[in-house]
């Protein structure tokens, strides 16, 4: 079955840099859209990056994150990063991996389903 593990979560200083690293591994065929969600207590999942495309060109940003985080992805390694620099507290969440991807689900499949990891804590305090 297919699975997404995060890593790279961590507790780091105001201003300071994590990357966040994303593997999905299992029966995969083809992997579509993969992005970072954030989430904290009593709010709802936020999108904070996502990336398409099989060249990984297109990319969209959340506005508080914009010029601060870089989401990149590796297509031949099925893998997924983000570098998050100047961090700041209200960056402070779990974060978690998401994927649109086709492959096997039980049996081989065209269509794509959604995917997502277990969650990495991210915590900026000084």
């Amino acid at each position: 079955q297919v699975q997404l593990v995060e890593s790279g979560g961590g507790l780091v200083h105001p201003g300071g840099s994590l990357r966040l690293s994303c593997a999905a591994s299992g029966g995969i065929s083809s992997i579509r859209t993969m992005a970072w969600y954030r989430q904290v207590p009593g709010k709802d999942r936020e999108l904070v990056a996502q990336i398409t495309g099989t060249g990984g060109s297109d990319t969209d940003y959340a506005e508080s994150v914009k010029g601060r985080f870089t989401i990149s992805r590796d297509n031949a390694k099925n893998t997924m990063h983000m570098q998050m620099n100047s961090l700041k507290p209200e960056d402070t969440a779990v974060y978690y991996c998401y994927a649109s991807i086709s492959g096997l689900r039980g049996v081989w499949s065209n269509e794509y389903y959604d995917y997502w990891g277990q969650g990495t804590q991210v915590t900026v305090s000084s």
